[in-house]
């Protein structure tokens, strides 16, 4: 199944709602990074619940969510934006744990419970948005619900699942978000709670074939359901030798002087995907000459 995503109305325009199949773009990112199960689901979880985020916004508009707590996988980072592109990355990838009481990857000690949720938004404006909740939970899902309704003041819940395979690889992964609006009534409410208590985990649906529409009957049940649109979704790193270069240069003379002193080339390599860049040590010495020439 191809990653996508799905964004419905529902009862009357109460409720707006997406849910999506992230299983491939999550997978590249398992490869890349050469997550374990433990840390992949925290990062893939983060990636999922950033594009859902991110689902409001147009086009190159941008979002970016910062995990930072306690557990043992370190800082998580995550970025989608509205074309449905989205890439991630963790600190510590090769975290591998027994599964918790419930039988799950055990997400919360790679996340932790202290510390905090990030979220930054490029809407292409001057400065960009920032917000931030402390960790109230570490699985993820919860903590995404509680920065809608801290942050953005939007009552609903989200819903984040990775299932991986014993050969670490990506199996199944997507997600759900629900957001109430304001006039949301409480037969509404109750019923959406009550589905939410009976739906299966997002990932295990996605393996048994089901869709991101399935899933959003699930939550909302079909005759309450006007579904909007669809759009595709990807990893997709926007990394090149261009952009280094410039960073390169922001770093100034002397540093670059010291890089070249060390007559060795540079290599950098890109957090999101671990693309590796070299630069010669003529090439820095060009650089340099960029800033010299200014």
């Amino acid at each position: 199944m191809s990653d996508y995503m799905s964004k419905v109305l529902a009862f009357d325009g109460q409720v707006k709602a997406t849910a999506l199949i992230a299983t491939r773009a999550v997978g590249t990112a398992q490869v890349k990074h050469d997550t374990w199960s433990a840390a992949t689901a925290a990062m893939g979880r983060t990636m999922i619940g950033t594009q859902l985020l991110a689902s409001s916004l147009k086009g190159s508009d941008r979002l970016v969510v910062q995990v930072n707590g306690d557990g043992l996988g370190g800082k998580i980072v995550a970025e989608a934006n509205g074309a449905g592109q989205m890439r991630g990355y963790i600190t510590n990838p090769h975290v591998s744990l027994p599964l918790n009481e419930n039988g799950k990857l055990d997400v919360r000690q790679v996340v932790g419970t202290n510390g905090s949720l990030t979220v930054i938004k490029d809407l292409g404006m001057k400065e960009p948005f920032a917000g931030q909740v402390p960790l109230v939970d570490g699985e993820l899902g919860v903590d995404f619900t509680y920065y809608l309704a801290v942050s953005e003041q939007i009552n609903g819940a989200v819903g984040v699942s990775v299932l991986v395979n014993p050969d670490e690889s990506v199996r199944a992964a997507g997600g759900f978000m629900i957001q109430l609006m304001p006039g949301a009534t409480e037969e509404t409410i109750s019923e959406i709670e009550h589905r939410i208590n009976q739906i299966p985990l997002v990932s295990s649906l996605i393996d048994q074939q089901e869709n991101a529409e399935d899933i959003l009957i699930r939550l909302l049940g079909e005759e309450n359901i006007k579904f909007l649109e669809k759009m595709p979704l990807e990893f997709h790193c926007d990394c090149s030798r261009e952009r280094f270069s410039a960073g390169l240069i922001s770093l100034g003379e002397e540093e670059l002087e010291e890089m070249i002193h060390e007559d060795q080339p540079a290599e950098i390599v890109c957090h999101f995907c671990n693309e590796k860049y070299s630069f010669s040590v003529e090439e820095l010495t060009a650089l340099k000459a960029e800033i010299t020439n200014k």
